[in-house]
């Protein structure tokens, strides 16, 4: 027999940013709020993505830093990579992370409800047998690591970034499959780590959601730190051997490496949840709903990771405010995907809002786009770091700036500004009167807009 509760203002199914920021803010906005959650408040990003992934690429800086320091006049040794110091480092990171979340959770007293949620009326979520109703129902369940039809992940050899993150050492070979942001995240550390890596991907090219000119800096950099890649060939099939794996290619081509980590995308968490069995509209597993996150079923709502679009988690974050908001009377503005900043956290970092040159030209025609690169070589600050890539702008003529696309060391850092001048429409003039700071990368941005505003100043012909 199933229990019955008392009826919640908002229920909310899933725990991750884009479902603790719902919670957060509608508890915030007065209502009564259920957190349901199987797992652990903070979801994949907290706990199995963008967070312990961040520590694992910052410890590759530290080592290739340490190697690299004599060409700062500093000289120290690199002894090698301490995998169980590194995971210490990382899980400590989590864990602090973790418990201020849970703090929040009851400063805003919300309801934490533990265990599987089901989706079992348009009102009502089910929890261990226990039925809880609610006048709003915000569906955030989240996304898993897909992988290809017939390619079975073991966990040992075949490894998802699930795996790859809790790995207790550091794998002497590597193939991963997929060329997108998880994929070069992993490739990059592992590679500071002293592995000898090669990315797959079908696509043309690395990063291909990027521009294509910060793909073709990111392969350029990647050959020099001895990282292989090739592109535009399709995975054929794996086979495990003593000690590893055998990759094929379609063109025939194999590799030999310990591990095979699959990063070819992210797939919705949807199925078995009674969304489509209570009138929830899906396709291919993603939810559908209106520009305001809407379903099919009134006072359900959608966000992160399950919408189409970018699986990113400060979209999630966004859409779980929005929703709370809306369902609050607020009349929020919508999210837009485009104004989202985006960033690839290998190195060297890929940082990017608004459209890639190519989407520009294909929305506004060729003769109506321009675009302008400013060499990092002309930053104080980037040479003091030793880093090199650049700062590229896309106008409408005339217009405003309707891109930004960054590459080099940190440049995850300067997308905010970047995501003001795209979603406030400035003008290359309007950002060109603007002081920033010196010496600092923020001024490879004021560069590349007084160049493109016609004074350029520290910009080589």
């Amino acid at each position: 027999m199933v229990a019955d509760t008392a009826g919640f203002d908002v229920i909310i199914l899933g725990g991750g940013s884009g479902g603790y920021a719902a919670a957060f803010r509608a508890a915030e906005l007065g209502m009564s709020v259920a957190l349901i959650e199987k797992d652990k408040v903070g979801g994949t990003c907290l706990h199995y993505g963008c967070i312990p992934t961040k520590a694992l690429l910052h410890a590759a800086e530290v080592a290739d830093q340490s190697r690299e320091s004599e060409q700062f006049g500093v000289k120290t040794s690199f002894e090698g990579i301490d995998m169980a110091g590194v995971n210490s480092y990382k899980d400590g990171i989590v864990a602090r992370l973790y418990k201020g979340l849970q703090g929040l959770v009851k400063a805003n007293k919300v309801t934490l409800i533990e265990g599987e949620g089901k989706l079992v009326a348009p009102n009502a979520v089910e929890v261990g047998g226990t039925r809880y109703e609610g006048r709003n129902i915000v569906l955030a369940t989240g996304s898993r690591s897909r992988s290809l039809p017939g390619l079975e992940i073991d966990g040992t050899h075949v490894i998802s970034s699930y795996e790859a993150l809790t790995l207790d050492r550091v794998p002497a070979s590597a193939v991963v499959l997929g060329g997108g942001v998880i994929g070069v995240e992993f490739a990059s550390v592992w590679r500071s780590f002293g592995a000898d890596v090669t990315i797959v991907e079908a696509l043309p090219r690395l990063v291909p959601a990027e521009d294509e000119a910060s793909s073709k800096v990111v392969e350029r950099t990647f050959r020099k730190r001895g990282i292989g890649f090739k592109t535009g060939v399709r995975f054929a099939g794996v086979e495990k051997r003593d000690g590893g794996v055998t990759v094929s290619l379609e063109n025939g081509e194999t590799i030999d490496a310990e591990v095979l980590l699959v990063a070819v995308g992210r797939g919705p968490v949807t199925e078995g949840l009674g969304y489509e069995e209570n009138g929830v509209t899906l396709d291919r597993g993603f939810v559908t709903t209106d520009e305001r996150l809407r379903t099919s079923v009134p006072n359900v709502y959608a966000v992160g990771d399950i919408v189409p679009g970018l699986q990113l988690a400060h979209r999630g974050f966004a859409h779980g405010i929005f929703v709370a908001e809306q369902i609050a009377g607020l009349n929020p503005v919508p999210v837009e995907d485009a104004g989202i900043p985006r960033v690839t956290y290998c190195d060297p970092e890929v940082a990017s809002v608004g459209l890639t040159e190519a989407q520009a030209k294909e929305r506004l025609g060729e003769d109506k786009v321009e675009s302008l690169e400013y060499n990092l070589a002309g930053n104080g600050k980037s040479q003091i770091l030793r880093t090199q890539g650049f700062a590229k702008l896309v106008r409408e003529k005339d217009g405003p700036v309707i891109g930004v696309h960054l590459v080099g060391a940190r440049v995850g850092e300067l997308i905010a500004e970047a995501q003001l001048i795209y979603n406030w429409e400035a003008l290359p003039d309007e950002v060109a009167q603007l002081i920033h700071p010196h010496p600092t990368q923020s001024e490879a941005l004021g560069e590349a807009h007084l160049a493109l505003a016609g004074k350029p100043l520290h910009v080589h012909g």
